[in-house]
């Protein structure tokens, strides 16, 4: 029998069911979780070998997923698919190691093939199944339960509400042992070097000028050697500062606008009267974002760098920023 198609105007109340299925398959985790979780986390965070997660056909591509998460956020974890593991790649796991099977039935044969082979190493088995009384439950160290009441799947038959829960729990595994490592953002910035989530994490040592190329003058200094030094800093600035390096103040295009506007003899005016005192300034290990929302928040285009004593260390402008890519 040939069913027939549904009209277009019911794909709205198709997907909200999908989601509410969805949503309900991940909500229904939250009061199932129980010691057996946190034993999954104790032990692969004290596991002194690396995390190894396998499944095979859309539980493969969770497992992936969960994997990549683990090595971003501070577990080293791969990926071994069960088909190429029962051709030598289960070489790769060693006794150190704790290997995380997904399966939603639990019975799938290419996982439990090897499943011996890994007990026999000597790896911690933790399986992630939606079968309770399945053979991978039985073999695991600990069994995480993700069963879904149906699938979203209008013939209950296409992995979906199974795992979206799958990949609820793993990312839920990922960050609770990441905290319990306690992951600091540092160590997320030097797992993430590439792309905007690694720009995103430059600190401000690694954008600035340096204090030689920091233009500044004395205190004593007189408006046309300031307008000299701005040039050769091409910041649009120059910081003032005392016999000690520290920073006192700051002088800008925009402070050189405004003492035009006020006429006078320039050649005469002592920067000390001109300048801005208190000028916003940053540490060297700050990260580069909040250099940026300090420059919009203030609006200001030039920031200045210094050690906790108040001394010149850096500069940095908009255009730093820009060309790292920080924004």
């Amino acid at each position: 029998m040939i069913q027939r198609a549904s009209p277009p105007s019911d794909a709205l109340a198709h997907a909200r069911e999908v989601l509410e299925i969805e949503a309900r398959a991940v909500s229904d985790l939250i009061n199932r979780l129980d010691d057996g979780f946190a034993r999954a986390v104790e032990l692969m965070r004290s596991c002194r070998g690396r995390v190894v997660v396998s499944g095979i056909g859309k539980s493969g591509h969770i497992a992936h997923k969960i994997a990549s998460t683990m090595a971003s956020t501070g577990t080293p974890a791969f990926f071994v698919h069960p088909a190429e593991a029962s051709h030598g790649d289960v070489g790769m796991v060693t006794c150190n190691d704790v290997f995380v099977a997904l399966s939603n039935s639990g019975e799938s044969a290419e996982l439990m093939e090897i499943i011996p082979v890994i007990k026999r190493q000597g790896a911690k088995l933790i399986a992630l199944t939606g079968n309770l009384g399945s053979s991978l439950a039985r073999e695991a160290d600990v069994h995480l339960y993700a069963g879904v009441e149906k699938e979203a799947c209008p013939l209950n038959l296409a992995p979906t509400a199974s795992t979206t829960a799958a990949l609820a729990l793993g990312d839920a595994l990922a960050v609770a042992l990441m905290k319990a490592k306690g992951f600091t953002l540092a160590e997320f910035a030097r797992s993430h070097p590439g792309g905007t989530l690694g720009r995103k994490l430059l600190h401000v040592r690694d954008v600035m000028r340096t204090a030689e190329a920091a233009p500044r003058v004395p205190l004593g200094a007189k408006l046309p050697e300031t307008i000299l030094e701005m040039s050769r800093g091409g910041m649009g600035m120059a910081a003032i500062v005392d016999g000690e390096n520290r920073v006192l103040g700051i002088y800008t295009d925009g402070d050189l606008r405004r003492t035009l506007e006020k006429g006078g003899d320039i050649h005469s005016i002592k920067i000390a009267e001109a300048m801005t005192r208190k000028p916003h300034t940053i540490g060297p290990d700050k990260l580069a974002v909040e250099a940026v929302e300090i420059m919009e928040h203030s609006k200001i285009n030039q920031l200045l760098v210094v050690d906790h004593e108040q001394h010149l260390i850096g500069a940095l402008n908009m255009h730093d920023l820009f060309r790292a890519k920080v924004i």
